[in-house]
């Protein structure tokens, strides 16, 4: 591409820019202005919820106030779907109880469940009081779900019929539950005492004849998850199907709810924050608007760790002080060892923590884990050791020690140290999340700045430890 088409693309580039809509001044403008409730509420309806709940923030509370007024129930629910559940709750809170209740009333209930949380007691209290006994008895039982629980994230929403029915009763229950649940691709079949059945595809009762049995439809082999599983335990089995929901059932086998392809994503997503944040060594997530105090409580924990650690290399290092003071040229390529040892660890155990979600791995695929694991450390090693022996070696004699064998000398012992503490921390970086592991611990515990500090230990005592017994003892390097 020459120059002219370059710019040509650019001012393209430039111009579709300039052309795209910006919805979030426009939305702003629209409830700002002075138009009349209705007018405002029917330009307002022109735009996507998400577009709307993303301008929330940037309102004042009498703007926001205005808005909960000027919308219906409906459309604020639309808009609250979107919203993070900590800004759900506060915006929640700054309606008043009637509406707040409505709201509640017309939000998925697992939605429902976290914005409610998120709230003060004595609101949320009052809330729940405001809406249907039927919407409170939901509430209360997703509510009632530890969050590491799959139950927490479920939805009532679902279409639930009898077995026993008819082609005809069956669609006729349809279109009645359709009214006040939407999630109807999916209906899930139980029997007389509420125990799960099967599950039966939309399409397949819309295209049956009205003699043809009810029984042929049903999948009885449909995947199902217990409310009380852990979410970690559960996220992987929810992936391996394409299903849009799939049923949630208590420890007697009764239909509870539904986790929809939604709530997996969003399970999903918490889970990779969660694993991100522990291995950057967090205690949980954080966000932009968290107060010093508990962003300290969360970083504390494992600096402080990584801090008796870190004093550990150093004092290991002090042992070494004649090794150094004898040879203080190896000080300069310190960091080539302990940088690589560190960064061969977390590759290790990013991918041993992404091989242990499989919750079925054998003791045989985890000693094959550890053994591939040790020879990708052993041939990369090998390699990258070859390559400082002979860079590190040409430098030390053009910039620094004009001598064939002291310059070679002290590369190849570079080279080794590297090749010993890649190999010794690709296989740190897979046995310590295994450990974890074994004691049913989250291994995403075992982080990237454990396994970092770890290995820097490794590494100075590789490194230090092959200068004092190469260098200093077998070659008598010293003092040069």
């Amino acid at each position: 591409m020459d120059m002219q088409e370059a710019s040509t693309v650019a001012v393209s580039e430039e111009e579709l820019s300039a052309l795209k809509p910006d919805y979030e001044k426009e939305i702003i403008a629209v409830i700002r202005g002075n138009n009349s409730p209705k007018v405002i509420q029917s330009r307002l309806g022109d735009y996507h919820a998400n577009d709307i709940a993303e301008i929330m923030h940037e309102l004042s509370p009498a703007e926001r106030k205005k808005l909960y007024r000027v919308c219906d129930v409906t459309m604020l629910a639309e808009i609250f779907e979107h919203l993070e559940e900590d800004d759900a709750g506060v915006y929640l809170n700054e309606m008043d109880l009637r509406k707040a209740a409505a709201v509640v009333s017309e939000l998925e209930t697992d939605t429902a469940a976290d914005i409610l949380r998120a709230i003060e007691k004595e609101k949320r209290a009052l809330i729940i009081d405001a809406v249907n006994p039927e919407i409170q008895k939901e509430i209360r039982l997703i509510a009632s779900f530890d969050d590491d629980e799959i139950g927490s994230r479920m939805t009532t929403n679902c279409i639930i019929i009898r077995e026993n029915l008819t082609i005809k009763q069956a669609m006729h229950e349809l279109v009645e539950q359709a009214k006040e649940n939407d999630n109807v691709s999916t209906l899930f079949v139980v029997d007389e005492n509420e125990i799960f059945y099967g599950a039966i595809d939309l399409k397949d009762l819309i295209i049956a004849r009205q003699s043809d049995p009810l029984e042929g439809l049903i999948a009885t082999s449909f995947p199902y998850v217990y409310a009380h599983e852990s979410i970690d335990d559960c996220i992987e089995k929810l992936k391996d199907y394409s299903e849009d929901s799939i049923p949630v059932l208590d420890n007697s086998n009764r239909l509870l709810g539904v986790i929809t392809s939604k709530n997996v994503i969003e399970v999903v997503d918490d889970e990779m924050g969660e694993d991100y944040a522990r291995l950057a060594g967090l205690t949980a997530e954080e966000d932009l608007q968290e107060p010093l105090r508990e962003s300290m409580k969360k970083r504390l924990p494992w600096l402080l760790i990584l801090l008796a650690l870190g004093m550990a290399v150093s004092a290991v290092v002090g042992i070494f002080e004649q090794v150094i003071a004898q040879l203080t040229l190896i000080m300069a390529f310190q960091s080539l060892i302990l940088d690589m040892a560190g960064n061969v660890g977390t590759q290790s155990l990013a991918v041993t923590i992404r091989v242990l979600v499989d919750e079925n791995l054998t003791f045989h695929q985890k000693l094959h884990l550890v053994w591939k694991e040790m020879k990708v450390g052993l041939c990369n090693g090998l390699l990258l050791g070859m390559i400082s022996f002979v860079l590190v070696g040409f430098y030390i004699y053009f910039f620094k020690q004009p001598q064939w064998t002291f310059a070679f000398a002290v590369s190849g012992c570079i080279g080794i140290s590297l090749l010993l503490a890649m190999l010794i921390s690709a296989t740190v970086g897979t046995l310590i999340p295994l450990f974890f592991k074994k004691l049913k611990v989250d291994p995403a515990v075992a982080s990237g700045p454990l396994i970092t500090t770890i290995n820097d230990l490794v590494a100075v005592v590789t490194y230090y430890g092959m200068s004092w017994l190469l260098l200093l003892n077998v070659m008598k390097l010293g003092n040069q």
